[in-house]
Order: C-alpha cells, then sequence, then structure tokens
C-alpha cells in the first residue's frame, strides 16, 4: 500500500501545513489526481496519488504540520470504493451502541419511517466532494468566503483548472455568491425561540477574534524581524526626474505593445538602472557567510509582488540578459502567478538583489526592509507632479522618490548614496541605458 508523503519542499523549506485534503477515507484516486494541498512558507503545492486505487486512510488532519519524508496518508492499490479494500469505518462496539444517545425521534417504528432530510452541505464543500472540482488554493479560499459552487465555475487555468478570477468573474456575474440551495432542498426547521435574556451569554461587544497565521505569513514575520536583528540596516533615499522616461513610454508604448504583446512599464527601466549601479557597486550585489563577502557575478533581480496569502519575491535570473520585453513579460507573468497561487518553488529561489514598488499602491515614501542573506533593496514610490528648479526656473515635473536599504556592515553610506545617484542618472537619461548595454 504506497504511502502518501511529504515531498522535497524546496530550498530551505522543511516543514509544511497540511491546509485541505482533496479526497476522503473511503474515496477512490486515480494516479496522478491530487489528494491533499499543503502550505508552505513560501508556496502552495497539491500531493498527487502514485497509483491508483482508494484513499484508506489519513494519517496527518488538517491544520497539522509535517516535515518532509512525513506519512500523511496510505492509499490501497487497486481497491475500489465500497470494496473490501477500502477500508470502511468500523461499526460501533455494544458498548459504544449502548452509550451512543438514541436517535433524535427514534422509537420502536423509527426504521420503517423515512429518515428526516439533512441539511444540504455548503456549496463549497459539495463542489469540491462530490464533483472534486480542481481549483486553485486561493481559488478554493475566495470560493469558501464567497460561498460559490466550484462546480458550476468554468476554469480558464491548464486543463480546466479554477482559477482565482474564475471565481470572482462568477461572483461579478451573478451580484452575490451562486450557491443557493436549490427549491427541491427542504426547508430549514425554524429556530427555537431565544432563550431567555439572564441565560443567554453576552456577545462580545468588540468582535475580537484570532486567526492562525499561515505559514507564509509567520515565515514573513520571523525573517523581517530576522533581518532587522542580524543586519546593520541603514536606507538613503533620492529623488527622480520621470519625464525622460514616461516621455520615452509614451512615444514607443503602441509600437513595444504591438511587437511584444505586453505594456512598456516602469519596471524594466528600473530593472536596468539597477544593474548598471549593481556594476558600478558589487558590494551591493553581494552577502555575508561567515565572515567572509561573497561577491555574485551574476545578477537575479527580486521582484517583490504582493499576494493574497503574503509577500513574495519572484526572481528575474540573470536579468543583465533579458530585454525590456523580456523583463516586462516575466513580471506580468510572475503576478498573474501570485494571485493564481500557482507560482513554484524554483520562480522563488535565490535572488541577488530585490526591487520593491509600492507606489502601486499610493506609497510615497518608505523604508523597505533587506530580503536576507541580500545586502541591498531598492524602493520605488508613487510619480507625483512637484515644482522642481530647472536652470534657475520652477518647472512642474514628474517625480518620485526612491529609498536604497542597505547592509552597513558591508555597504558603506558612500556607495549607498553613489549607486542610488547611478539609478538616478540612468532613469533621467535613459540613453544611457542603451550604451551601458
Amino acid at each position: 500500500m504506497p504511502n502518501i508523503v511529504v515531498p522535497t519542499l524546496g530550498e530551505s523549506v522543511v516543514e509544511a501545513r497540511v491546509a485541505k485534503w482533496l479526497k476522503q477515507e473511503g474515496q477512490a484516486v486515480s494516479a496522478g489526481e491530487p489528494l491533499v494541498e499543503l502550505e508552505t512558507e513560501k508556496v502552495d503545492l497539491e500531493v498527487s496519488a502514485e497509483v491508483s486505487g482508494v484513499l484508506s486512510s489519513i494519517t496527518r488532519r488538517e491544520g497539522e504540520d509535517v516535515k518532509i519524508g512525513e506519512v500523511l496518508g496510505v492509499v490501497t492499490e487497486g481497491a475500489t470504493a465500497g470494496a473490501p479494500g477500502a477500508v470502511p469505518a468500523p461499526a460501533p462496539s455494544p458498548e459504544q451502541a449502548k452509550a451512543a444517545p438514541p436517535a433524535l425521534g427514534a422509537g420502536p417504528a423509527s426504521a420503517a419511517t423515512p429518515s428526516a432530510p439533512t441539511a444540504p452541505l455548503p456549496a463549497a464543500e459539495r463542489s469540491l466532494g462530490a464533483e472534486e472540482t480542481r481549483a486553485t488554493p486561493t481559488a478554493r479560499r475566495v470560493a469558501e468566503k464567497n460561498a460559490v459552487d466550484l462546480g458550476a465555475v468554468a476554469g480558464s487555468g491548464a486543463q480546466g483548472r479554477v482559477l482565482k478570477q474564475d471565481v470572482e468573474a462568477a461572483i461579478g456575474g451573478t451580484g452575490k455568491a451562486a450557491a443557493s440551495a436549490p427549491p427541491s432542498m427542504p426547508p430549514v426547521p425554524a429556530a427555537a425561540p431565544p432563550a431567555p435574556a439572564a441565560a443567554r451569554k453576552p456577545a462580545d461587544p468588540r468582535g475580537e477574534k484570532r486567526v492562525r497565521m499561515t505559514k507564509r505569513r509567520a515565515t514573513i514575520a520571523r525573517r523581517l524581524v530576522e533581518a532587522q536583528h542580524t543586519a546593520a540596516m541603514l536606507t538613503t533615499f533620492n529623488e527622480v526626474d520621470m519625464s525622460a522616461v514616461m516621455a520615452l513610454r509614451e512615444r514607443h508604448k503602441d509600437a513595444f505593445k504591438a511587437a511584444h504583446g505586453v505594456g512598456l512599464g516602469i519596471a524594466s527601466f528600473f530593472v536596468k538602472a539597477a544593474i548598471g549601479a549593481l556594476r558600478a557597486f558589487p558590494q551591493l550585489n553581494a552577502e555575508i557567510q561567515g565572515d567572509e563577502i561573497v561577491y555574485k557575478p551574476f545578477y537575479d533581480v527580486g521582484i517583490a509582488v504582493g499576494a493574497e496569502g503574503g509577500l513574495v519575491v519572484p526572481v528575474l535570473r540573470d536579468a543583465d540578459r533579458l530585454s525590456f520585453s523580456g523583463i516586462e513579460l516575466a513580471i506580468r507573468e510572475y503576478a498573474k502567478k501570485a494571485q493564481d497561487g500557482t507560482l513554484t518553488f524554483e520562480d522563488l529561489l535565490g535572488g541577488t538583489f530585490t526591487i520593491t514598488n509600492g507606489g502601486v499602491f499610493g506609497s510615497m515614501l518608505s523604508t523597505p526592509i533587506l530580503n536576507p542573506p541580500q545586502v541591498g533593496i531598492l524602493g520605488l514610490h508613487k510619480i507625483q507632479d512637484r515644482p522642481v528648479a530647472v536652470k534657475g526656473q520652477v518647472v512642474v515635473r514628474p517625480v518620485m522618490y526612491i529609498a536604497l536599504s542597505y547592509d552597513h556592515r558591508i555597504v558603506d553610506g558612500r556607495e549607498a548614496v553613489q549607486f542610488l545617484v547611478k539609478v538616478k542618472d540612468f532613469i533621467e537619461d535613459p540613453g544611457q541605458l542603451l550604451l551601458e548595454a
């Protein structure tokens, strides 16, 4: 009987949490069919059946933390649901039967009387159990939150997989969650009369509740505190006149999109500018290992992306070799995967320097926190029209504040300031990027 085990989870990830079982004990499974969803500090992933048969036992329940190699459950190969190999639930012993309270309304004639109809399962449970709809973990969470029947949602992902935007489209198309019980369902019995005021517990007037941190959120919290405690972190700022970049984008945006199928954003300019500055100041592309500084001759630039479960930083590998269109396409793909919950460990591994853009959320200025073991992170912010002095005249220009947080153990203030000045020069005169390339 093949065991279902926790697979290798990726670099530095040794623990996961059982998020949801997609199959229940006694149900038939097919080889390659997803059985259980695991939540890790970086991504959510599914563990699939290696053989066809029946899920005969579940050894680790939802919400439990598990480590690589631990057994999650057992599949009985070749068995069919309901057959002996399916391992049905054991019948209660005579002692258990005596101890069990009689069913409500049971009597001598109860065996001949039709049982009372049970209330229907919530739509999300019906769709996940009976219809076994395949959907991303994020899509499932949105569906459960809004009581949407995943079985009625058309999936736009690979092999009909339901994505988050599919569920949102279903909600928007109906104006409400499409999960009301069919007319044929039995009516819900009327609620019992309320207890006297003296017997009722007073409700919490302030609505406080406790929610367990996800693995990702707990890891983000731990790593951010760790970065504050282990690095001599400092932040320096500068401002950038965005006029030249915005004018260049305006001139070429239509031709660029027609040629490459993606818009020309500001991110690609800053990735190129950061790489040019990293070449001039290699300390910011290094890391500390013990008492040694490890310089990286390659440029794997992390792009911080806000996802539903928490911030993730997918990596543009060898970003110096990517064209403007290659950078924009990669960023768009990562943003979509973050939204759908389909990022892989390979997408998140490594990184020598990070760029984060709080400006997309309206941030005017911030001090980004390092992403260990990296020693530098560039923060971008909202572009705002401001009066500036140009050749003795006050003019209005689109200006962005930029911030560089760095590890003062190996990066001095002089290098950090000059790094930002280099980025500023590249952005204010983007023709230099062509010469740098």
